[in-house]
Order: C-alpha cells, then sequence, then structure tokens
C-alpha cells in the first residue's frame, strides 16, 4: 500500500508523556509539509484556528485522537500502521508524568524535558541552577520569589524542584550536566550565610561527579556572551527529538528548537565556557566563597 503523504513512517512510541507528544507534532509537522501545505491552508479545513494546528505541531498543547485521525485524513495517509501508530502516541501522550502529581505546575512541559533529557548545559546569572540547589537554598528562592504565593504553594514548588535532582542522581544513566555559573550567584546571600555556606558545599561536592561539570564567570570578565540573561539547552539521546533552549520567563516560557536558534545558543554557551574559569579555578573560589560565608 502506497503512502500518500510521501514516505510517512511508523513512530516509535517514548515512556515520557512530553516527549511523546512533542515527537507526535513534529511528525504531523512532518506530514504536512510533505503535502505541501501550509498550517492555514489546514486550519481552514478543519475549521479551527491556525493556531491550534500550531500549538499541536509543537508539542505545547494535548492531542487528541481525533485530532490526529482528522489530521491523517487531510494529509491521505492511507497506510493504517501510520495512522495506529500516531492514534496510539495521542493516547500515550494524554498520559501523566510524575510531576502532575503536584497539582498545576507553570514548567511542566520543561519538566517533562529535562526528565528526558541526556545533557543538560545551563547558564545562571542570579542564582544557583536548581538542579544543583539545597532544600534550604531552594526554599529561601521560591519564598523570596514568590512572596504572594501561599506557603502551600511554595512547598510544592520546592518538592517539585528537589524531585527533579534525581536526574542527576540517578546510578543508570544520570543527566549529564553543565553549568556556567555568574560570581553574582555565589555572592548573593539568600536566606542566610549559613545557607549560603551549605550550598556552596553541595555545588563543591555535586561538581565532583564525573558527569556534571560547574564552571563560574568571574566579575572581572566584564561583558560576556551570556549578558542577556538565563537559558538552558537541552539535547537528547534519540536523534528523533531535536535539541531545544529553554528561556524561562515570567508569566510564561520560551522554547527555541529552529537549528538556526539553537545554534546560536550553543555557540554562545561555547564562549561563556571559554570566558569561565576552569574546573579547578571555578572550584578554588567556590571553596573560598563558603568559607568566607562560615566566619
Amino acid at each position: 500500500m502506497r503512502h500518500a503523504a510521501g514516505g510517512a513512517r511508523p513512530v516509535a512510541s517514548n515512556v515520557n508523556p512530553t516527549v511523546r507528544r512533542r515527537r507526535l507534532g513534529q511528525e504531523l509537522r512532518r506530514l504536512r509539509e510533505l503535502k505541501g501545505m501550509t498550517a492555514e491552508e489546514v486550519a481552514e479545513r478543519l475549521l479551527v484556528s491556525q493556531s491550534k494546528i500550531s500549538r499541536l505541531e509543537n508539542g505545547r498543547r494535548s492531542i487528541s485522537q481525533r485530532d490526529v485521525r482528522d489530521l491523517c485524513g487531510v494529509y491521505e495517509v492511507e497506510d493504517q500502521r501510520i495512522v495506529d501508530s500516531l492514534m496510539q502516541m495521542a493516547k500515550d501522550s494524554r498520559q501523566q508524568g510524575w510531576w502532575h502529581a503536584f497539582g498545576d505546575i507553570p514548567y511542566s512541559v520543561y519538566i517533562g524535558l529535562e526528565t528526558d533529557a541526556e545533557s543538560l548545559r545551563v547558564y545562571e546569572p542570579q542564582i544557583i541552577t536548581g538542579l544543583l540547589q539545597t532544600r534550604a537554598y531552594a526554599e529561601a528562592i521560591v519564598q523570596g520569589g514568590s512572596p504572594e504565593s501561599s506557603e502551600q504553594e511554595n512547598d510544592k514548588r520546592v518538592e517539585v524542584r528537589l524531585r527533579r535532582q534525581s536526574r542527576i542522581t540517578a546510578e543508570k544513566d544520570p543527566l549529564r550536566l553543565w553549568v556556567v555559573l555568574d560570581e553574582a550567584s555565589l555572592r548573593r546571600v539568600v536566606g542566610s550565610r549559613q545557607v549560603m555556606r551549605e550550598q556552596l558545599e553541595h555545588v563543591m561536592e555535586l561538581s565532583q561527579l564525573p558527569h556534571i561539570t560547574v564552571q563560574v564567570l568571574p566579575f572581572e570578565v566584564g561583558a560576556h556572551a551570556g549578558i542577556n540573561g538565563q537559558y538552558s539547552i537541552l539535547e537528547f539521546a534519540d536523534a528523533a527529538d531535536s535539541s531545544v533552549v529553554y528561556i524561562e520567563g515570567v508569566t510564561s516560557d520560551l522554547y527555541l528548537e529552529k537549528p538556526h536558534d539553537v545554534q546560536k545558543y550553543t555557540v554562545m554557551y561555547e564562549h561563556l565556557r571559554a570566558q569561565s574559569l576552569n574546573v579547578d579555578q571555578s572550584r578554588q573560589l567556590v571553596e573560598r566563597i563558603a568559607k568566607d560565608y562560615a566566619r
């Protein structure tokens, strides 16, 4: 039986619902492009908004089996194996990840991606990155950053943050983490001097792990490649999953997946690494500042 969509293929499923949804969206976009249709044309055929088609394709919106059926009809996918595979992915993508047990988490899409990522590169200009935070530091950060939230809401955010850290402490296939911390994040007193001392000691301990690299960008560098703020680059083991640049916002987050955008941020990160102290020098600086907090 021929593939009317031009060589569509069955799609493997994945244990992570966020990644399932993302892969399914990528496949639906590929089918649309093979058909030579624009998102606007598809939306007109299905009597839906163009934004819905875009959200389905970028994995930011849950995809129903009915959505898949309708889109496969528009794209004239005749191979039932393809349709069945996509329908199953749509069903699986509606399952919930561990983070949903904590209720509405603003950055749940990111958590899903982080949970499935093979490696993560982070630049943090203001605070110690979440995966390296102690409980006391995380509590102070969450409370300070969300002064109008209830204690219950803040406690939930802290627990989610600590649960995420299982990715770097896992015995099998831990997340490979590379962090560039601005010196400001080491010197900003969050919680108390004791909290900071314990936090920096924790960073030094984790930096000894073979899959975790920590560098410090010193004040003396001046203007640098990360001057515009925090960002993360997530990479995945499966070739079907493109890298993602994540930029956290106050009311909404930004996910960049176009190769040109990812490449630009990757180059910026290489500049940051080159401008930072090397691993040994970074550890020495963290140790000196930790000792200052002990006085």
